[in-house]
């Protein structure tokens, strides 16, 4: 069975920022919330995909 998330309502857990939440799990995998501020420097991981999805501002990101 498919759980839906609110992710408005885990996004009001908490307040610090760059510090990634687990909120789920899908095929193996966390679902993750970030509160982010200024700057992301692009790294990669060689075993795992990531996904970034805006809920609300902006994400720019420079490239290492």
């Amino acid at each position: 069975m498919i759980q839906s998330i609110n992710l408005a309502e885990k996004f009001e857990l908490f307040e610090d920022q760059w510090t990634p939440k687990i909120i789920g799990e899908l095929n193996g995998q966390y679902v993750k919330l970030a509160k982010l501020e200024g700057k992301f420097m692009w790294h990669s991981h060689e075993d795992e995909d990531e996904l970034f999805m805006v809920i609300k501002g902006n994400f720019n990101h420079a490239f290492s």
